[in-house]
């Protein structure tokens, strides 16, 4: 997988706040920050409905895979975002056609993944995101793996051990498996580096 940096978020962010018409700007600026800030995926985030996205209590009700559901907390920060595009989204869509969070007309049309998928590349182009990852045009879902692996370099840095963290982080990400979260610890290089110096360390303290 591609693994965006800040820099790289941010960049697309502003890459979509110059789409038209401010509402469809709005709507892909929030949705490409909410992936990256809560490694949900796609097809969760464009299935939000207005009354998933709690602003009171910061928490998202996300409709997973298989009819599964989970609620995922989000950052203050994260819930000021939300509000800011859900009160822009309501002056320009007030009587909308659908419950749906994300939209991209004023009759409130729901924001689709296929709408995303034609438009992310050109926002890839536009900012000029080489892939690092095994496809040349990093995707939508990248944002996923990318929160999962900063989120364990996190812990790898604070010193925290990873293995009894990981199923917090598995719950978070709705997967049914931890074993389906260790894989993002092989998916790139910093991880394992920072595996290796750990196992180093281990085994030079060894007698």
């Amino acid at each position: 997988p591609h693994i965006y940096s800040n820099q790289e978020t941010v960049a697309l962010m502003s890459a979509a706040r110059a789409l038209s018409p401010p509402l469809r700007a709005a709507t892909f600026q929030t949705l490409i920050g909410l992936l990256a800030v809560t490694g949900v995926r796609l097809g969760e985030a464009v299935s939000l409905d207005r009354h998933d996205v709690d602003l009171k209590s910061g928490t998202l009700h996300v409709h997973a895979k298989a009819g599964k559901q989970r609620e995922v907390p989000v950052h203050d920060s994260t819930t000021a975002a939300l509000g800011t595009y859900a009160r822009l989204r309501d002056r320009h869509c007030p009587q909308p056609d659908t419950p749906a969070f994300f939209v991209v007309s004023i009759r409130g049309r729901r924001l689709t993944a296929s709408d995303v998928h034609y438009a992310f590349p050109r926002l890839i182009g536009q900012v000029g995101i080489q892939g690092r990852g095994q496809r040349v045009t990093p995707r939508p879902h990248d944002f996923r793996h990318a929160y999962a692996v900063f989120t364990l370099l996190d812990w790898h840095h604070a010193g925290v051990e990873v293995d009894r963290k990981l199923p917090l982080l598995s719950t978070y990400l709705g997967h049914r498996d931890p074993a389906d979260t260790q894989w993002y610890l092989q998916a790139v290089p910093e991880l394992l580096a920072l595996i290796a110096q750990r196992l180093d360390g281990i085994l030079g303290e060894q007698p």
